[in-house]
Formats: structure tokens, C-alpha cells, sequence
């Protein structure tokens, strides 16, 4: 990996390069993804099941979309008992740390005659779009349902791209049955978050999509904004690890590697305060890089944003981290807690040199459908809230109104609103 001194160049350098990686950026497939959108609304069903032979090469129909009972318990017999049991535990430590996220709706009554509250409703139906092909994640599933099912929304759906054989990746319907998907749909690509958004004869319409994908599926997600929720246009997986001279640089090493396999897009940062540990985990990510399978992508992404970066300082390491606004960051320092309180931008802060962040992908419980490309400055994990809406309750008395309704009045008439004013002023007209 190269190694570069950490200054202000060199800093806003780095974040203009990682901000190409944007969805914002895909410009030159907006056009195709909007025919395909436009498309699939105008013909439904017949859009549908035309383009999953075009690029899935797979011939489906009303009869053969929605994936059987039968596919499913096939689907159990094809998985290794021992991942059975893995997705189990995950599931119970991402419900349970979702069940802390949850609200409720809340009354204040006082004695003038007013309550104010909010009502919380889960939303009705998601859609949870699910990669295929080559990438194959029962952990996604788990980690964009479980939190749904705690938040109470009664109609979880699933579109997933099938296989050559026609059917849905054996892990990926497991996952899904586990996690309580109450359908699953054998399609997938911008054709499917169309079917989602606007519903055909044999998908129906959500009110939220959610879920990772290529770039037509992120494209395909931005066009549908509006006449649906999404949860975010993600963007390449990212890591950035804060270190010091007594971290680990073979642990280190290993974490950034753990996320340059993803894509030859995706970003692994070390900026650290020790040239020798700079030094040590370059060395060891060539090592590294011998052995493991994904080796070529591995060496493509560390090669395009790729960087181990030396400050002078931890104060400059957090300040550029905080910039940066990775999508998972690990504190590897002497005191990693109180570098915790100093970080405002990240999506996921694993903490320690036994936090690495594939626990957090599989296991420990938050959700790891995070912020990227920068959007962790104001954007939040997946979570409960990102499956319920918030209704506002306001009830007066007349009582209570005729104590400010003269102000009410004033304020309407105010902006020009007259109609508004008179809202309220004829309730009171013969005062």
C-alpha cells in the first residue's frame, strides 16, 4: 500500500477521489435505467418477465415468479445445518439490539384542556431487494428484515435475481424464512425495484425498498424516489482504521483487507501516528495479498483508494477521519474510548483490536447497512425508525383555543392568509 505523509493536501486529494466512487456519478447509465423503470410501470408484468430473460437469461411467468414452499424446504436440505444454526444466533443478537431501538407513541395531557402526542405506525409493506449472481449475502437478508419484523411492519417482500436453473441461492432463501420474508420473488436488477415501486399483476407495490445492488439497482432506486421510501443510494464499501504504535499491524493489515476484497471501488484507509506501524502494515498487506483468493481485487482497490496515511498527531488523525466520514471505522490505540468520544462521522465505530468490523457485518448485532461516500456526516445506520412513520396528535379545547386565538389570527393574517385566519375566528364570532 503507498504511504503518504498526512497534511492538508494530501487529505483533500484523498477526498476527491473517494467521492468519484458516488452514485451521483453513474450518470452515464441514468438513461438505460430510466427505460427500464418507465418500462416495467407502463407493461408490468410483461416488462418483468422480459428482462429477467434478457439479462438473467432466465425464462420466468406469472406461474413460476414467487418462490414455493416446496424451493424453500429444498432450500433447508441444500444448506449446511451448521450455517442454519450460525444464522440463527446472528438473528437473535440483531433482534435484540433492534428491540432497544423501537418507539412508541406518546400523550401529554395538561390540565388547560390541551394533548399533544406523536403516533408511531409501522409502515404497511417493504420490499427488501436482495443481491444474486456472484454475490451471495444471507447476512443482508438478516440484516434489512430483522429490524422491519421489530418495528411491526405486517408485509415483508423479498425480489432476488434467480440463477441460471431459475431458482434463488439455497443460503439466501434459508436466511430469508429465518428472518420472517413473507415472499420471496424471483427477480432482480432495476426491473425489480421498478415492479416494487409501482407494483405489476404479480408484485405489489411497497412503500419502501431497501437493500444493496449494483449500480442500475442504486440508479433504479434514485428514479423511484418519491413514489416510494428507499433507505439510501449506497455507495463502495469502505474502511478506515485509526492506529497507533501499539497496534497490531498483522490485525490491521487483515481488517483493511477485509473490505478492499468487496470490489475494486471499495476503500481501505489506515491513518496512524506511527511510521513503524505504517511501515509493518504495508508489509503485512503484501503478505496477505499472496495468499488470499480475491487477490486481483484486492490489489485493484488498495491500488486505486487505497492509502496509509502517517499525522503527526492523533488530534490530526481524528480531524481527518471526522472529514473522511467513513463508512466503518476501528480504533486500534492505546485508549480507544476516548478517541470514541472524539469521532462525529462514521457510520460503525468498532472499538478495540477484538472489534474487527466482519463481527459487525455478521454477528454482533447492529445493523450493517451503513452511510458511504461521505453521507455518515448526516445520514444513520439502517434501523428500526427507518421502518415507522410518526403521526402528530393536536387536540384543544375551545377553551384552551380562546386563550390564544387572537394570536393564531394575527400570525395568519400575518402571512396573507386570510382563509387561515378565518379558521379560527369563526369559531369565536360571537365573542
Amino acid at each position: 500500500m503507498r504511504i503518504l505523509k498526512l497534511d492538508k493536501s494530501t487529505a483533500n486529494d484523498i477526498l476527491d477521489s473517494l467521492l468519484k466512487r458516488s452514485p451521483n456519478n453513474y450518470g452515464e447509465y441514468e438513461n438505460a435505467v430510466s427505460e427500464i423503470v418507465y418500462n416495467v410501470k407502463k407493461d408490468r408484468d410483461k416488462a418483468l418477465f422480459d428482462y429477467t430473460k434478457k439479462f438473467d437469461n432466465v425464462d420466468i411467468d406469472a406461474s413460476s415468479i414467487l418462490v414455493t414452499e416446496e424451493e424453500i424446504k429444498e432450500a433447508y436440505e441444500k444448506v449446511d445445518k451448521s450455517l442454519v444454526d450460525v444464522i440463527r444466533k446472528s438473528l437473535v443478537n440483531i433482534r435484540e439490539y433492534h428491540e432497544k431501538q423501537k418507539q412508541y407513541s406518546w400523550f401529554d395531557s395538561k390540565t388547560n384542556g390541551t394533548m399533544l402526542g406523536q403516533k408511531v405506525t409501522p409502515l404497511g409493506r417493504v420490499g427488501v431487494y436482495v443481491p444474486g449472481g456472484k454475490a451471495v449475502y444471507p447476512s443482508s437478508v438478516l440484516m434489512n428484515v430483522a429490524p422491519a419484523k421489530v418495528a411491526g411492519v405486517r408485509d415483508i417482500i423479498m425480489t432476488t435475481p434467480p440463477g441460471k436453473d431459475g431458482k434463488v441461492n439455497p443460503s439466501t432463501l434459508v436466511a430469508a424464512k429465518e428472518a420472517g420474508v413473507d415472499r420471496v420473488y424471483k427477480v432482480g436488477g432495476a426491473q425489480a425495484i421498478a415492479a416494487l415501486a409501482f407494483g405489476t399483476e404479480s408484485v405489489p407495490k411497497v412503500d419502501k425498498i431497501v437493500g444493496p445492488g449494483n449500480i442500475f439497482v442504486a440508479l433504479a432506486k434514485k428514479a423511484v424516489f418519491g413514489y416510494v421510501s428507499i433507505d439510501s443510494i449506497a455507495g463502495p464499501s469502505e474502511i478506515l482504521v485509526i492506529a497507533d504504535e501499539t497496534a497490531n499491524p498483522t490485525y490491521v493489515a487483515a481488517d483493511l483487507l477485509s473490505q478492499a476484497e468487496h470490489d475494486e471501488l471499495a476503500s481501505a484507509i489506515l491513518i496512524t501516528t506511527s511510521q513503524k506501524i505504517a511501515d509493518e502494515v504495508s508489509a503485512e498487506v503484501d503478505r496477505f495479498c499472496e495468499m488470499l483468493p480475491r487477490r486481483a481485487i484486492i490489489e485493484k482497490s488498495l491500488e486505486n483508494y487505497g492509502y496509509i496515511l502517517v499525522a503527526d498527531n492523533m488530534d490530526d488523525a481524528i480531524a481527518t477521519a471526522n472529514e473522511i466520514a467513513s463508512e466503518h471505522l476501528e480504533l486500534i490505540t492505546a485508549n480507544p474510548f476516548d478517541v470514541m468520544t472524539r469521532i462525529e462521522n462514521a457510520g460503525a465505530i468498532f472499538i478495540g483490536e477484538y472489534s474487527s468490523e466482519p463481527l459487525g457485518d455478521y454477528f454482533a448485532g447492529p445493523n450493517h447497512v451503513l452511510p458511504t461516500n461521505g453521507t455518515a456526516k448526516f445520514f444513520s445506520p439502517l434501523s428500526v425508525d427507518d421502518f415507522i412513520k410518526k403521526s402528530s396528535i393536536i387536540s384543544y379545547s375551545r377553551e384552551a383555543l380562546q386563550d390564544v386565538y387572537k394570536d393564531i389570527i394575527s400570525f395568519a393574517q400575518n402571512e396573507g392568509l386570510d382563509a387561515h385566519a378565518n379558521s379560527i375566528r369563526v369559531r369565536f364570532e360571537e365573542v
